[in-house]
């Protein structure tokens, strides 16, 4: 309950702390939205107010703690790890490789690499539910290589894709099942074969 006031009075103060109308009405909406979707899009606030970055906000990674792991181990162990979460590994792509001649440096994403995953039998309950899913699918696994030799391996959030709509839009309690399976496969394949153990 209290949690609830909190955020009521937050919203309030939002809206009322904006200036423009679009802006008081987002605010007078967000009042009204579930605890589930107002948390979801707070939480995505947050890491845009603190660094900037929308795409980090809609982002998770894990930093590859062992630098004696290859690329080749990562994706083969994202590969085997698919088969464990009910998901098939159904393509990948090579960015790009930064050349000397292109100047690498520290700071610079000198190599990028892609992994596709995919639930068939989820994709279409999900794309049954709204086709506009499609434009997430299949589900990314990003595999960068910085100059310094620091390496991530970064997934989308689906926070917003599960909790940010309302029940006009409501999803099923079988395709919310569903659809939390995938988001835990997605976050857990690439962090275990970053190296971080998984508590179940």
């Amino acid at each position: 309950m209290r949690k609830n006031i909190v955020l009521l009075v937050a919203s309030f103060m939002l809206a009322f702390g904006m200036s423009a109308c679009t802006e008081m009405k987002m605010g007078k909406s967000f009042v009204f939205f579930s605890d589930e979707t107002k948390e979801a899009y707070a939480g995505m606030m947050d890491i845009v107010s603190s660094t900037g970055d929308p795409a980090q906000a809609m982002m998770k990674e894990w930093e590859i703690l062992d630098p004696e792991l290859t690329e080749e181990e990562i994706f083969d162990e994202m590969k085997d790890l698919a088969i464990e979460y009910n998901m098939r590994y159904v393509g990948e792509k090579n960015m790009f490789t930064l050349t000397e001649a292109e100047n690498p440096t520290d700071d610079k994403v000198v190599h990028a690499r892609i992994g596709e995953f995919c639930s068939l039998i989820i994709a279409k309950k999900m794309l049954n539910h709204s086709r506009f899913y499609g434009g997430f699918m299949p589900c990314r696994i990003l595999y960068v290589e910085y100059g310094n030799g620091k390496r991530y391996l970064i997934s989308m959030d689906m926070a917003l894709a599960i909790y940010g709509g309302t029940d006009k839009k409501k999803i099923s309690p079988e395709l919310l099942e569903d659809m939390l399976a995938v988001k835990k496969a997605m976050e857990e394949i690439p962090a275990i074969a970053a190296g971080y153990d998984i508590e179940d």
